[in-house]
């Protein structure tokens, strides 16, 4: 049991004598002191990659996962019997293009690790089946009382094998789910698609039409992929008119509704089964109020229970919106906010009083494809900002854009509002601030930054100050104690990594000792976002509560269900799960009691 795993409340010195001491010990390091970070090594095994759906599960040891094989020409599709003459020819025609013209084109474009397959779904990160519900799972140690229900995380898992370029980003949404009861000591496990109407037509014709937005979208063969998915649905052999997205990146559950979202569609509704089993509701627009993408991170406010939402715009003005949800899912009307160029938008924050809006350097400019490059790219020439908008406004009139340079924050963690002492008002932000920008999206040749920063804008003199909280240390993925979201926290726990998602243990930053608790999940073990679950319904102390996680054990090929006590960061229990789980993106936890009053229409 890995709760047994040496333990030391020690402020770190100045030198440490092996790597090893780093790995398998927890530590509370003072911020100001040198941190470091865990190399990450992949060595995949070379047997095909599981992308075929399977009828029936049967659990087995998780075999290690294999590496794809080579990209090879894309397979014919398998249209409807029933097309007229004219859709036959134009889709041989269509077919022709793809695999003579496209594949012409890319073969002269050598892939970037970014986006090519044989990296980027290696390892753990390779695709797996779906799994029904496997219950009698093993429990080492005692769920807490307070996690009675089922955690939820999303992650993409593509269905098909890629014939192109593919990005981390762009795999199919597959929801995992573990159904813990505290009371019986037991739990269970089980693993779903999202089935979304590009999921849906893509598995019925065997073959992937709907471009990858980070993966094929780039260069001159992302133009002909472009045009050529609008022609096949121009002639009727797609349907892009019932969305285009994957639901693959966050999950909120809100109004007796879990969603699933990436920033690209509307949400898509997921109910969860009493057995822990998953079943895709549909794609979710709120009684027809809402015509727009949602970013994959909206915000419940713990206060009032309202949503706020973003949305944004890559190809027309204005290219973001912002509204919100009462308690009753009524959607406000949309805020146009003004922006001089599209922009990557996939987190923002909230305050009691405002939304803070991120304008960051990762743009959209798609005449780059033209000149054969990627339409996400980082523009050096931008200034970077921060938006706050009055969170009850109706229009953008009242918004102040404060400059932080050479900020970009893939995640914020929290925001509130201060005073000075002399009466100026500050809103303080909590973020990951990552460099390079791009580098998610676009080779470099740069180390991988993602420093815990404190980011402060001064309403009152529209000057801001940034500083790092936690140098030499990469944190990302995380949050804080949800029941205290837009008001001040003391603590934020967050993953330590060098290869986000996968993480090589987990951070609580004290931000008023100014402290930092590690929890390593030892030799070859890595997860991915820590996710916190309050000890109670009110807020008794903000640490009193537990922190949930997937962890891959890949020198064991097992994978678990790892449960940390956020007061002292130790370990108190985990799950055995009966399959390989892939490292994923964000999570959640529903309660039994927020089940029981689950909408499933």
């Amino acid at each position: 049991m890995h709760a047994n795993q040496p333990f030391s409340t020690t402020f770190l010195p100045s030198k440490l004598d092996t790597p090893t001491q780093i790995q398998m010990s927890k530590t509370l390091v003072p911020l100001n002191s040198p941190c470091f970070t865990c190399k990450i090594l992949i060595n995949p095994s070379k047997r095909p990659l599981p992308f075929e759906l399977k009828p029936t599960f049967k659990p087995q040891p998780s075999p290690r996962p294999p590496s794809p094989q080579p990209l090879s020409p894309p397979p014919k599709p398998i249209y409807p019997p029933n097309l007229n003459p004219l859709q036959k020819l134009a889709s041989n025609a269509l077919d022709f293009v793809e695999k003579s013209l496209i594949a012409e084109l890319e073969s002269k474009q050598p892939l970037q690790k970014t986006v090519d397959p044989a990296v980027q779904l290696s390892g753990n990160f390779a695709p797996v089946p779906e799994c029904p519900v496997q219950r009698g799972l093993e429990v080492v140690g005692r769920i807490p009382t307070c996690l009675n229900g089922v955690y939820l995380r999303n992650g993409a898992n593509p269905l098909l094998p890629p014939t192109s370029g593919h990005h981390l980003f762009d795999g199919d949404g597959m929801i995992h789910a573990v159904k813990l009861e505290a009371g019986s000591n037991k739990a269970s496990y089980s693993c779903r698609f999202t089935r979304t109407s590009r999921f849906e037509q893509e598995a019925a014709l065997g073959k992937p039409l709907f471009p990858k937005p980070i993966g094929e979208l780039h260069g001159h063969a992302g133009i002909v992929r472009l045009a050529l998915f609008y022609a096949r649905a121009f002639i009727g052999l797609i349907d892009g008119k019932r969305g285009t997205g994957v639901a693959n990146a966050g999950l909120v559950y809100f109004n007796g509704r879990l969603l699933a979202m990436s920033e690209d569609d509307l949400p898509y509704h997921v109910a969860v089964k009493a057995n822990g089993d998953l079943k895709t509701i549909g794609r979710f627009n709120f009684s027809g109020q809402l015509t727009c993408p949602m970013i994959a991170h909206p915000k419940v406010d713990p206060s009032t229970g309202e949503l706020f939402v973003l949305s944004y715009d890559v190809v027309k003005k204005p290219y973001l919106k912002y509204f919100r949800f009462d308690t009753c899912s009524r959607k406000s009307r949309n805020v146009d906010i003004t922006l001089q160029q599209p922009t990557m938008i996939h987190d923002f924050a909230i305050s009691e009083n405002y939304v803070v809006i991120p304008d960051h350097q990762v743009v959209f400019k798609l005449p780059e494809m033209i000149r054969g490059g990627s339409p996400v790219m980082h523009d050096p020439k931008k200034t970077s900002r921060f938006g706050l908008l009055p969170k009850y406004d109706s229009d953008e009139s009242r918004i102040q854009w404060i400059d932080v340079p050479d900020c970009f924050c893939f995640h914020l963690w929290n925001a509130w509002e201060e005073y000075s002492s002399r009466g100026e008002k500050f809103v303080v932000i909590l973020g990951s601030c990552i460099s390079p920008p791009d580098l998610i999206f676009n080779e470099k040749a740069d180390l991988f930054r993602s420093e815990l920063s404190e980011i402060r804008l001064n309403l009152s003199t529209g000057e801001s100050t940034r500083r790092v909280i936690v140098p030499g240390l990469n944190l990302e993925a995380g949050q804080v104690n949800k029941q205290l979201l837009g008001r001040k926290t003391r603590f934020v726990y967050l993953a330590t990594t060098d290869a986000w998602p996968k993480c090589s243990g987990v951070a609580k930053v004290d931000l008023e000792n100014k402290t930092v608790t590690k929890f390593f999940y030892g030799d070859g073990r890595f997860g991915g976002e820590p996710f916190f679950v309050p000890g109670s319904s009110r807020v008794v102390r903000e640490d009193h509560g537990f922190l949930l996680s997937f962890v891959r054990d890949e020198d064991g090929e097992k994978s678990e269900l790892v449960v940390i006590r956020a007061l002292d960061m130790k370990q108190v229990a985990s799950v055995k799960l009966p399959t390989r789980v892939p490292y994923g993106f964000h999570g959640t936890f529903v309660s039994s009691q927020d089940l029981k009053r689950q909408k499933i229409v």
